[in-house]
């Protein structure tokens, strides 16, 4: 319970970072993705898989220069086709990544590929809904992921009985997995009707599918972890582990956002 409070704080600085949006956040944002991707492939090397955090931190470089470069525009098409060209170039050097087949087992590249695309651009959503018509919806992102996580934790240890995910994540109870989905919706619909009254209802929604769905983004991390044979990704964070330990469920959330704005809001 310690670590959780002193874990708490350490995010305080985040809380300021997205209340000044714009640059700040962008940096932020490239920080996680390089960090994260760096644990995420420290992982894999638990199983002797070798991906090229090289190959990585270019595509990082490159996502952002996309972004900066092209005008910062989250929400319009403007930079549609340098995004599905960075894409492509991303599964094409990975894929070029065993072509040293002596070397290189066909895992290298496929954990080179899936750590990209997973944690960098996963997180860089964060940066697109930033620069949408609705900026302020980035407080949902981490409202979706932050309050479920805290609220289940909560809900499980309170009322906690049937496991949801044993094999998964063995400590996860049904009980915990509702009380966060509630505290999601309702801490959504506050923030909804307090900041953004003319949303309120697209709030909730948001609340209730972010809830659910920060919920997979957790165990699809345990479910990465128990596979590499590591206990957290990392130890930046106390009580968490690593910078992915803590994001897990953002990285998910993030993208749920954002389309929710480009198909429902625009």
């Amino acid at each position: 319970m310690k670590t959780r409070i002193i874990s708490g704080l350490v995010m305080v600085p985040l809380l300021v970072i997205v209340y000044l949006g714009g640059y700040p956040l962008l940096a932020a944002a490239c920080l996680v993705g390089l960090v994260g991707l760096k644990e995420f492939y420290h992982g894999f090397e638990a199983m002797e898989v070798k991906a090229s955090y090289g190959i990585g931190v270019a595509a990082v470089v490159a996502l952002y220069a996309i972004n900066i470069l092209g005008g910062r525009d989250g929400i319009n098409a403007v930079n549609f086709k340098w995004h599905l060209l960075w894409i492509f170039g991303v599964i094409l050097v990975s894929l070029l990544y065993l072509f040293r087949i002596d070397e290189r087992k066909l895992e290298d590249g496929m954990a080179t590929m899936i750590g990209i695309l997973y944690v960098v651009f996963f997180s860089y959503h964060v940066v697109l809904v930033d620069q949408s018509p609705y900026p302020q919806m980035v407080w949902m992102i981490l409202l979706t992921a932050f309050i479920t996580d805290i609220m289940a934790y909560f809900s499980g240890y309170l009322f906690g009985k049937n496991k949801l995910c044993p094999k998964i994540s063995p400590k996860k109870t049904i009980e915990g997995s509702i009380g966060g989905t509630l505290g999601s919706i309702v801490c959504s619909g506050l923030f909804g009707y307090f900041a953004m009254p003319g949303l309120w209802i697209h709030c909730l929604i948001i609340g209730a599918l972010g809830g659910i769905l920060s919920q997979f983004g957790d165990l699809t991390a345990s479910i990465f972890k128990r596979k590499m044979g590591i206990k957290d990704y990392g130890n930046l964070i106390p009580g968490h582990g690593g910078i992915l330990d803590r994001f897990d469920s953002v990285l998910f959330t993030a993208p749920l956002v954002y389309y929710y704005i480009v198909f429902v809001l625009a």
